[in-house]
């Protein structure tokens, strides 16, 4: 999806750049500068999701979590040290 907000970013910007009007060099201008900016947190979403870990917890996890002990560390954490 990032890639097609992409392809439609350039677009718009190339169809601003092209119109003799004022009323659609502005129009495509807009749509050009929403695109950016919508293109930009795809790909910052993008990013940050790659990196990030599960939501979910094990039922091991849950379990400990309920009798009150501290979940194993995360063996991602553990090779960083």
């Amino acid at each position: 999806m990032r890639w097609l907000l992409l392809l439609g970013t350039l677009f718009s910007l190339a169809l601003c750049f092209t119109r003799h009007s004022s009323g659609a060099m502005g129009l495509w201008l807009l749509l050009g500068l929403i695109g950016l900016l919508a293109t930009g947190l795809a790909f910052a979403q993008a990013r940050i999701s790659a990196g990030a870990r599960d939501e979910s917890l094990s039922e091991y996890e849950l379990q400990q979590w309920r009798t009150g002990k501290s979940p194993p560390p995360d063996d991602r954490l553990a090779s960083k040290r």
